[in-house]
This record gives C-alpha cells, sequence and structure tokens, in this order.
C-alpha cells in the first residue's frame, strides 16, 4: 500500500514561495528523505505562463489586475487565486509506472471523483488535458518532472469568485472556452476545506 502525505498550506499563498517549496521537496523526495506529497492551498492572485514563447494567451498583458510568473511547467497563461484549490503533486513516478501522460490521467480522475461528491458531473474532453463540464473547463493541469519526480499539478476553480480574473485572457491558449466553478455548476455554495478533503482523500486511493 502506497501512503501519500497531505499537507495543508492554507489561502494567500505567494507563488514563488510556494514554487520555491516545490523544488526543495522535489530534492527531498529524489533523495529518498520524504515520500510521495501532495500540498493543497489557495494563492494570492497570480497569472502563470508555462514554457513557452508564444505567450498570446496572456494578449493584455499590460493590463493584467494581477502579476506575471514565468514557470517551468508545460502550458499557457491561466490564474490562479482565492476560491480556487491547487494541488501540488511531488511523486515518484518510479513507483508509479514511469508514465506521465498517466499522472496527468490520475490528478484528472482525482478531481472528476472529488466532484462528484458534490453532485457535479465532470470529464474529460479527447485531445485536450483537464477536467471538463461539457464545453466548460473547471481544472487545468501543467506539471513538471525531475529524474521521475514530478511537480507542479493543479487548479480546480471551486468557488465563484475564482471565476471573473479569467475574462483578461484566454485560459491556457483555448480561444472561445468559458471557465466554469464547482459551486456554479453545483448551484449551491461548497466549503474549501471540503474539498480539499474529497480531493485529498480520491488522489490517495488512486494512487494507492
Amino acid at each position: 500500500m502506497k501512503t501519500l502525505e497531505v499537507r495543508d498550506l492554507g489561502t494567500g499563498r505567494d507563488f514563488q514561495e510556494t514554487w520555491d517549496q516545490q523544488e526543495e521537496l522535489v530534492r527531498q523526495r529524489r533523495a529518498g528523505e520524504i515520500g510521495d506529497t501532495l500540498l493543497l492551498l489557495e494563492h494570492a492572485p497570480v497569472y502563470t505562463i508555462g514554457r513557452t514563447r508564444d505567450q498570446s494567451s496572456l494578449q493584455v498583458s499590460n493590463h493584467l489586475p494581477h502579476p506575471v510568473v514565468e514557470i517551468n511547467r508545460g502550458g499557457q497563461g491561466t490564474y490562479h487565486g482565492p476560491g480556487q484549490l491547487v494541488g501540488y503533486a511531488i511523486l515518484d513516478l518510479a513507483d508509479h509506472g514511469k508514465d506521465l501522460h498517466e499522472h496527468l490521467r490520475k490528478l484528472e480522475e482525482a478531481i472528476i471523483v472529488a466532484l462528484g461528491k458534490f453532485g457535479v458531473t465532470a470529464g474529460r474532453r479527447e485531445g485536450l488535458t483537464g477536467v471538463w463540464i461539457g464545453p466548460r473547463k473547471i481544472a487545468s493541469l501543467g506539471v513538471g518532472v525531475r529524474s521521475w519526480v514530478t511537480l507542479h499539478g493543479f487548479a480546480l476553480n471551486v468557488q465563484n469568485i475564482s471565476l471573473p480574473p479569467f475574462e483578461f485572457i484566454t485560459p491556457c491558449g483555448l480561444d472561445g472556452v468559458s471557465m466554469t466553478s464547482a459551486e456554479k455548476e453545483a448551484g449551491h455554495e461548497i466549503p474549501m476545506a471540503q474539498m480539499k478533503e474529497e480531493v485529498a482523500a480520491a488522489l490517495t486511493a488512486i494512487l494507492a
């Protein structure tokens, strides 16, 4: 039975500080000092973009209401902030099949299972990473890897307050995509603490 340590880092987390923390945890995981670890948190408002010269998804970058950080994940621009559950998975894929695509599918599945606990039916779209409800995107994924140890992970829009900042960008570089949240789809408020519990439980079960 594989174990997953879940660490709740709370709200208002600085992006760069948390990124540095991830890098240190990757070092520790590679050295065998810690086991597989999942960080759950809400960031202070920030836009991020991955390893790409094409930054058209941040086409109005001079007028964005929050800072932009370039990071070492895959993917185009996205937003992180209050009301959005971010999960950073520090996993050794040597213990999980050494398959990065399978890793992404497992993260997606954990989110899909967790959303189902709140009456929200979500799924995948062929050829696109992330979690979707019809044409609406509810969770974005972007990961990095160091010697088969992963970092970064997913961003799940839980509460409606997470949605307005997406209007300033082209989320993940996908034209015409509208973002949604668990609260919007469920039609009622969803406590972040409960969503954290469900996501952590689902991913723990999937990785076991």
